[in-house]
């Protein structure tokens, strides 16, 4: 298994990631005091908070892999939405 990101290494992604949709984090008020007119988060407490995100959500969404034998294993074929009619249809 791969080792955890530290956060250096995680800044550089989130950032990289917002600026591809056009958002500057550098616009945020530095440090971690909110901006008394606006409301907007100060710049560390807003890495701070994507950082605790990714650690707890994305990266362990990302190493879950489907088990052969487990009860979370894939559905051989997916539900179907109107069973009765299916079923009147190929008798089986």
């Amino acid at each position: 298994m791969a080792p955890a990101p530290t956060d250096d290494e995680l800044d550089t992604l989130i950032r990289a990631r917002l600026a591809l949709l056009g958002i500057d984090l550098d616009q945020l008020p530095p440090g971690t005091a909110a901006d008394p007119e606006t409301g907007a988060p100060g710049r560390d407490t807003a890495l701070e908070s994507l950082r605790s995100f990714m650690r707890t959500t994305v990266l362990p969404l990302a190493a879950y892999r489907f088990g052969g034998d487990s009860a979370l294993a894939q559905q051989v074929a997916p539900p179907q939405l109107y069973p009765s009619i299916a079923t009147a249809w190929t008798r089986s």
